[in-house]
């Protein structure tokens, strides 16, 4: 695997016009395919060849260098063949984006996972209740979501009507203890280790952070019906991104949902799907490290 290279390749840029940042081959996530990527032994073969001494790099080149190094092998692995240049202008779309978000709320790339949590205080700012309107449906009268994020969801209803499709949102925000209640109700159902799986612990869910949608009728067929297979195909046109794809349990912690989607914006996901493997653990990973590095240096 190329990975192990990638320090000397980064810093071997300026004798080049591109690098191979990790990966033989790009795996993308929503349909768990690949796509073979031309090789570039040569270009690694040149790389190695090139005094590192007798080259100049930018700090942000020697930055991306660390940054992606710290990634999982398994990140490295999707991450495709390219200049960095061109990475590095992609990832400044998506931080300029994020200067358009509220500042007085977590952003919208916030890192929450089984190792990232928030507080039981924690709440967003301003939940908008949500109402049955011509846009969308909704199951239970208990929904609500972060304004920006509301926005987000009438662009792409507003998308999905004109295909004859109008959303089901199902689950929105979640209180840390709705969500401490609602673990433990799998774990009593389903026994802990299957709850591991399906149901994340109090303090860890994107439901808390008020982004995140579970849509429809929560279930695995849900990928067969109409609705299903139209926000697989067009959310990532308006900045929706699903959060556990198949075959990435091991990166998320949650197996396969194929009803649950996180609103982060469109220059992300394509950030996501362009760079990352379109596996959105990857690349919110990738952000959160980009931010810690620059609060070290």
């Amino acid at each position: 695997m190329r990975s192990k290279n990638i320090i000397k390749i980064v810093l071997g840029i300026s004798a080049l016009t591109s690098i191979s940042f990790l990966s033989c081959g790009k795996t993308t996530a929503q349909g768990n395919s690949s796509e073979r990527k031309p090789s570039s032994q040569a270009v690694i073969d040149t790389v190695m060849a090139t005094p590192v001494a007798a080259t100049t790099v930018s700090p942000e080149v020697e930055k991306l260098g660390r940054v992606l190094s710290s990634l999982s092998d398994r990140a490295k692995a999707v991450i495709p063949d390219g200049n960095p240049e061109e990475f590095l202008a992609d990832l400044h779309k998506v931080l300029e984006a994020e200067k358009a978000f509220r500042k007085d709320d977590l952003s919208l790339y916030y890192l929450i996972d089984k190792k990232h949590n928030v507080g039981a205080d924690y709440v967003p700012k301003d939940l908008v209740p949500l109402e049955q309107n011509e846009l969308f449906s909704i199951s239970r009268k208990d929904l609500s979501l972060r304004p920006d994020v509301l926005e987000g969801l009438k662009a792409m209803s507003r998308a999905a009507l004109k295909d004859g499709i109008k959303l089901m949102v199902s689950s929105t925000y979640r209180s840390y203890s709705y969500q401490q209640w609602l673990f433990q109700h799998w774990v009593d159902v389903d026994g802990l280790e299957e709850a591991e799986r399906e149901s994340a612990r109090a303090g860890t869910s994107q439901h808390q952070l008020g982004v995140a949608i579970d849509f429809g009728s929560i279930t695995d067929d849900f990928a067969e019906t109409r609705m299903g297979r139209w926000l697989a195909e067009n959310c990532e046109k308006y900045g929706w991104s699903l959060s556990f794809p198949k075959g990435y349990e091991d990166v998320t912690g949650f197996r396969w949902e194929c009803w649950h989607f996180r609103y982060i914006g469109v220059p992300a996901c394509e950030f996501q799907k362009k760079w990352f493997g379109d596996v959105q653990q990857f690349m919110i990973e990738f952000i959160d490290a980009w931010k810690k590095d620059s609060e070290l240096t």
